[in-house]
């Protein structure tokens, strides 16, 4: 029997929570489907990511309401991936005056980004619930190169890009008056790491980076809300051993010439005894394998996934 492609075959609701993690700061999780933090300050709201649909995103807003009624003011995208980024223009009826990207994300945007949301909404398209609401892609108003401060009345907001790792343009959000980071997909916990787009030699030093900052909590891309210092230790530790192990089975696959198929059967050596349980694992790994062998091979810059290229991989490998 031929397995469904990607997730298209996962329909399972996931329980939303959204939790207070300090004064001003939310985090929005699902069970291991994608995060999104909300900031709120003095005189506005701050989201970052914007869930995948302005459909979807009403129910973030909703959440919100609950805890202020202050405009939400500004839109942060941690990269450019549209599960993170379709969603922005439910914001603009709520006050979003900007919407805040790394140069590497627009670069991105620009080079990728239709056939970027062609392919993640066939992939898993119960993320992508009201679908129909989408106006576009999401394009930032205001771009950074490495760093930009905002205030929020007197609460001071970094956003910042480190380095590259689950994209080129990877940015976090850091409260560092309250120790909080918003992390994106640089970091994940108790789900696995997509790394269809990464920069998988760059990545451990850029969480490295964000380890640096001394967080004492953090929202990661994916999984619960760390809530203790320890637990962020846990969480790039974790995310650090995911990467590494599936960069170091690309080059050993490399080595010893196999082809993509026979690579994924040796990376599953590897991989499936420590992350083989963990949220979307069986949807990344595909994507992951594909990645670390063009990396491994040599090819710097990741290969554009379109929707023609995600079935002819997936066919590939199930045959």
């Amino acid at each position: 029997m031929t397995k469904a492609f990607a997730s298209q075959a996962d329909l399972e609701e996931k329980k939303i929570t959204f939790t207070q993690l300090s004064e001003n700061a939310y985090a929005y999780t699902a069970e291991g489907d994608p995060n999104s933090g909300v900031i709120v300050g003095d005189d506005g709201v701050l989201i970052v990511d914007t869930t995948a649909t302005p459909a979807m995103a009403q129910d973030l807003i909703a959440r919100i309401r609950t805890v202020t009624d202050k405009p939400i003011k500004y839109v942060v995208l941690s990269h450019y991936h549209a599960v993170r980024v379709l969603g922005a223009s439910a914001y603009f009826a709520e006050g979003a005056q900007q919407v805040i990207a790394s140069r590497g994300t627009y670069e991105m945007i620009v080079e990728r980004g239709e056939a970027d949301m062609k392919s993640e909404i066939e992939r898993f398209p119960r993320l992508f619930a009201g679908v129909e609401t989408v106006p576009g892609l999401t394009w930032p108003t205001l771009v950074f190169e490495r760093e930009i401060t905002l205030f929020l009345g007197k609460l001071e907001v970094r956003i910042e890009h480190l380095g590259a790792g689950h994209t080129k343009g990877d940015t976090i959000v850091w409260l560092p008056s309250q120790k909080v980071l918003f992390s994106g997909d640089l970091v994940e916990y108790d789900a696995a790491c997509y790394c269809g787009d990464a920069q998988l030699e760059q990545w451990p030093a850029t969480l490295e980076a964000l380890r640096a900052l001394g967080a004492d909590k953090l929202v990661p891309g994916r999984g619960p809300a760390l809530t203790t210092p320890q637990d962020v230790h846990k969480g790039i530790d974790y995310t650090k051993d995911f990467v590494t192990t599936l960069l170091q089975s690309g080059r050993e696959a490399v080595e010893q010439q196999l082809d993509l198929k026979a690579a994924m059967a040796h990376t599953r050596k590897a991989m499936d005894p420590k992350f083989g349980q963990v949220f979307i694992y069986e949807h990344c790994l595909p994507f992951d394998v594909s990645r670390a062998f063009d990396e491994a091979s040599g090819i710097k810059h990741p290969r554009i996934w379109t929707a023609q290229r995600d079935k002819d991989m997936w066919s590939a490998l199930q045959g």
